[in-house]
C-alpha cells in the first residue's frame, strides 16, 4: 500500500529540516533532496515500530489550510 504524508521543509542555518505533518517525524540534511530522503527513512523506520498505526493512516486525511493574522492589532 502507498502512502503520502504531508511534508513541510524550512531552513534552519545551514540546514533544510523536513517534517512530516501526520507523525511528526523529522529529517534533516544539507539539501532540500537529503532533507527529504532523510525524513523519508526515517517515516519508513517509525511505521516499522508502529503496525497498527497503518492501518488508522488509510483512513485519515489531514486538513491543511492556513491562518492570517493582523500583525498591527497584536
Amino acid at each position: 500500500m502507498s502512502y503520502k504524508f504531508t511534508t513541510i521543509i524550512t531552513k534552519e542555518g545551514k540546514w533544510y529540516v523536513a517534517y512530516c505533518l501526520e507523525l511528526g517525524v523529522v529529517g534533516q540534511g544539507k539539501t532540500i533532496d537529503e532533507a527529504k530522503k532523510n525524513l523519508k527513512e526515517a517515516v519508513e523506520l517509525y511505521l516499522e515500530d508502529q503496525p497498527k498505526l497503518k492501518k488508522k493512516l488509510s483512513k485519515e486525511f489531514p486538513l491543511v489550510t492556513t491562518l492570517e493574522l493582523n500583525l498591527k492589532n497584536v
